[in-house]
C-alpha cells in the first residue's frame, strides 16, 4: 500500500493531516473536548472531500463539454447516526452551476455522471450513506 497522508498531533485535540502530494491542512477538535477550534473536523474534512472530488468531476465534464462556467458550488448537507460511531448516514449535494447560456441537461448529465461513475469519494461514501443530488442553473445572459 502507498502512505498517502501523515496526521500529527500538535496539541490538544489539534492535529496536523500532510498528504503525499505535499499539501497540509490543521484539523481541530470543539472546545467542549479539548479542542481550541483551529480548523475544521476531520468528518467535515470527509465532506470537503466529497465536494471537492464531484466539483472536479463536473468541471471537467462541462468544460470538455463547451459550457461557459462562471462559477460552480457544491452545498453539502448530511444527517449522522445519533449513536456512536455518529456515521454519515444521508449526505445531499446540490450544486450551484452558473453561468451564460447553460444546457440544464449537459449540467444534469456532468452530476449524474459524476455521482454514478467518476467520484470515487462518493462512490466510497454511497456504502455506508444515502447520496442525494439536485442542481440549479444560473444564467448569467439572463
Amino acid at each position: 500500500m502507498n502512505k498517502i497522508a501523515t496526521v500529527k498531533w500538535v496539541d490538544g485535540m489539534s492535529f496536523v493531516g500532510e498528504t503525499a502530494s505535499g499539501h497540509a491542512v490543521v484539523m481541530d477538535g470543539p472546545p467542549d473536548i479539548g479542542g481550541k477550534n483551529l480548523g475544521p473536523r476531520p468528518m467535515e474534512m470527509v465532506l470537503l472531500g466529497l465536494g471537492g472530488c464531484t466539483a472536479v468531476d463536473v468541471m471537467m465534464i462541462l468544460q470538455k463539454g463547451g459550457q461557459a462556467v462562471q462559477d460552480c458550488r457544491i452545498e453539502v448537507s448530511a444527517e449522522r447516526a445519533d449513536s456512536i460511531p455518529k456515521v454519515y448516514t444521508k449526505i445531499h449535494l446540490h450544486y450551484v452551476v452558473t453561468g451564460q447560456a447553460l444546457s440544464a441537461a449537459k449540467v444534469e448529465r456532468a452530476v449524474k455522471l459524476s455521482a454514478e461513475k467518476y467520484c470515487s469519494v462518493s462512490k466510497m461514501l454511497e456504502q455506508a450513506a444515502e447520496l442525494t443530488h439536485d442542481f440549479e442553473v444560473i444564467d448569467t445572459a439572463l
